[in-house]
């Protein structure tokens, strides 16, 4: 586990270069990422390189003791290439041209940029093939931000019709799987086909889903180009990408099939302001929401299945959010711990030092713009000390696979249904509930093989196949425990319902079929009530959880076949006392099908039981922003909020990262029991780490 830094030396005079990296290593950074948005530096003018400010910059970070990861400049082509060629520029999908005097405002389907990428690309890499100051390369940067995997020019529209021939072969098998009789949408040949435009009334969903595809994957095609030629140049170089948070319209899956290692970038203060359900709180507006970003770390450590890396990593107050709050003293560091506790290799702060010109002069660094420390860099620096004194950590090895499945997303965002329905926010209901129990997750797609998982949640697993129903019952009858979340198995592959009554093809393992749905405002009352008596399974149905519990937004009232009713609803409407939750034991295991969108309460009563049957140590229930990670012979126990927490049973001798002094355990006990010596304290947006697996039974008290 090590930490970083993006650096830009081309935006400071050169004589600073080596005060600035020698300040790196004194913080005991080890990788400095450098060149992404360098190209009119680099190539000021067709054919002139200037490579000797980069050559410079590398050889500093050598001398240093550190490590370059360098990046293919492709994000922002230069002023000169949009005017020699303008057909490299994106379209909206009302024709407007996307200009030049941003970023990422190039066409991934645009033969001529795909030409221009090769030959920039093949020079860099040439030119570092045998620095060995080099250690990989990171593709371009940020494949989409500013919503631009889809484009809508007339590259695009020529490279869709050959996408959809390819997949079809055959325009009346693209008519008969979109179903385009609806409101005389046939085609006579895939030429007629055009991307999705502004319509009077909403977009057919199968074209939606399908132009959804077809864009990711020509993201995969551009990223593939650009992985080869670095392979080319040094097969000893990593190669990988840098991903964003919670982010919709690229399938990462897809992508880091071509990668080495995966990389994402972590905002937590601003995710919970521009991509959060609901209203952030104040402790989330200082240090944001664990399960949020913890959702994010899973699924690029499991894009993979292997240690990932944190390329960016929120450095202090940003500029891009609606409101710019300082994070809480120490959540810097907070999410570097927290991010090794999913998995993290490596962590590098954005950026060095906050910039004096440009679109992110409000965006701070690790050093103030002239170039003494700002507030991130005393944790950047605790962080690489604390990395250093802990063993090599192993991979992660988690119990439970959360199915994350891009095509339910995008097709489920076509129709919500509901203004509320997110996709992200309906995963991360029953991600947190599991997570709240101190058990690790990977986020995983549904072609993922769940043979070594003890047990599997699919939260919404809205488009289902019979192949992948076929392997979900082999699995739930070798003794595997599922469960499923609401609008599950309702449409196929094309996003076409199904003839038959949802789940589809899951019907049987689940053993209930849906009778009715309804969407729901908050102004509706919205409870289920626990169901008495025995389960199938013999034990009894009361496993702890409250006698009632609320949900949200999504309702299903299900029609039980062999199937136990978990969870009737109790309201003031048509589906009072209709099943709201039910169970089947298929084989040697088990499935939990929930009809709703659970709140907290009722997701924490589900997963606990799932983890329960399927033997999985859990924790006692986290408190809100409170979080704990196994990984490697170390528990975490990372604290997202204002306040000193206590943890009983664990002595503060037991700590491989310590958070506060022996003295502050009497202050933060209350007299009694647990204001002994065998009880550590995490401070406010703090972490500790524990030698040792204490997962199990671990509890997290209160001052």
């Amino acid at each position: 586990m090590r930490t970083g830094v993006c650096y830009f030396p081309e935006h400071w005079p050169s004589e600073e270069w080596e005060r600035d990296i020698a300040a790196m290593a004194d913080a005991g950074l080890e990788y400095v990422r450098m060149a992404e948005f360098s190209w009119g530096v680099l190539e000021p003018e067709r054919g002139e390189f200037d490579f000797g400010w980069l050559d410079e910059a590398i050889e500093l970070v050598g001398d240093h003791g550190m490590e370059a990861v360098l990046c293919t400049p492709t994000a922002t082509p230069p002023k000169w290439l949009v005017d020699e060629r303008p057909s490299i520029r994106q379209e909206e999908p009302d024709g407007t041209v996307r200009q030049h005097g941003s970023r990422r405002h190039y066409c991934f389907n645009s033969t001529a940029y795909r030409e221009e990428t090769a030959r920039i690309v093949e020079r860099v890499t040439e030119r570092y093939a045998d620095s060995p100051h080099v250690a990989g390369w990171q593709t371009d940067n940020e494949f989409g931000c500013h919503r631009t995997v889809r484009c809508y020019c007339d590259d695009c529209a020529e490279a869709f019709r050959t996408w959809l021939a390819d997949r079809y072969g055959d325009i009346d098998r693209l008519n008969e799987a979109w179903g385009n009789a609806f409101w005389s949408q046939q085609y006579g040949s895939f030429e007629e086909v055009d991307p999705p435009g502004p319509t009077p009334a909403e977009h057919h969903p199968s074209r939606l889903l399908a132009y959804a595809r077809f864009a990711s994957d020509s993201v995969v095609e551009y990223n593939r180009l650009q992985a080869d030629l670095i392979r080319e140049a040094d097969p000893n170089w990593f190669v990988t990408h840098n991903f964003m948070g919670r982010f919709p319209t690229l399938n990462a899956y897809d992508v880091s099939a071509d990668l080495d290692r995966v990389a994402w970038d972590s905002y937590p203060t601003g995710f919970v302001q521009d991509r959060y359900d609901g209203e952030a709180s104040p402790d989330q507006l200082r240090a944001g929401d664990p399960d949020q970003v913890g959702m994010d770390h899973d699924l690029y450590r499991s894009a993979l299945d292997r240690p990932f890396w944190v390329m960016e990593q929120q450095p202090g107050d940003v500029n891009w959010p609606p409101h710019c709050p300082q994070p809480g003293e120490g959540a810097m560091r907070l999410w570097a711990h927290h991010a090794a506790a999913h998995g993290a290799d490596a962590v590098l702060y954005f950026r060095w030092r906050r910039c004096l010109e440009g679109q992110e002069q409000y965006h701070a660094g690790l050093r103030k713009a002239d170039g003494s420390p700002d507030r991130g860099y005393a944790d950047a620096a605790r962080a690489s000390e604390e990395f250093a004194a802990l063993d090599s950590a192993d991979h992660v090895d988690a119990p439970v696979a959360v199915v994350f499945d891009y095509d339910s997303l995008w097709a489920l965002d076509a129709q919500p249904h509901a203004p509320e329905f997110d996709y992200w926010a309906l995963q991360e209901a029953f991600y947190g509930a599991v997570r709240g129990r101190g058990v690790q997750v990977d986020v995983v797609p549904p072609s993922a093989d769940l043979s070594g998982y003890a047990a599997v949640v699919a939260p919404a697993l809205h488009l289902v196949t019979e192949d992948l129903a076929d392997r979900l019952t082999d699995y739930v009858a070798g003794g595997g425990e599922v469960l499923f979340g609401p609008r599950t198995g309702v449409k196929d592959a094309e996003n076409k319902l199904r003839p038959t009554s949802q789940p589809g093809p899951l019907t049987d393992l689940v053993g209930a079929a849906v009778d009715q749905h309804e969407s729901l405002p908050r102004r509706l009352e919205t409870a289920v009530r626990r169901a008495d008596g025995p389960t199938d399974d013999g034990s009894d149905a009361d496993d702890g959880a409250a006698p009632s519990a609320s949900f949200r937004t999504w309702a299903e009232w299900l029609d039980p076949d062999a199937a136990e009713v978990r969870y009737t609803y109790e309201v003031d409407g048509p589906a009072d006392g209709r099943p709201a939750v039910v169970a089947n034991a298929v084989g040697d295991g088990r499935v939990t099908y929930c009809g709703v969108w659970p709140d907290p309460d009722l997701a924490d009563a589900l997963a606990s039981a799932l983890l329960g049957r399927a033997g999985i140590r859990y924790a006692d229930r986290l408190p809100d922003g409170v979080r704990v990670g196994y990984r490697g012979g170390h528990t975490w126990v990372t604290n997202f909020t204002g306040d000193r927490l206590r943890l009983p049973g664990i002595d503060p001798d037991s700590l491989a990262v310590d958070d506060a002094d022996r003295d502050a355990v009497d202050a933060a006990g209350d007299g009694g029991e647990d204001s002994r010596a065998d009880t550590a304290v995490v401070g406010s947006y703090g972490v500790v780490v524990i030698e040792g697996d204490r997962v199990d039974g671990l509890r997290v008290a209160q001052p």
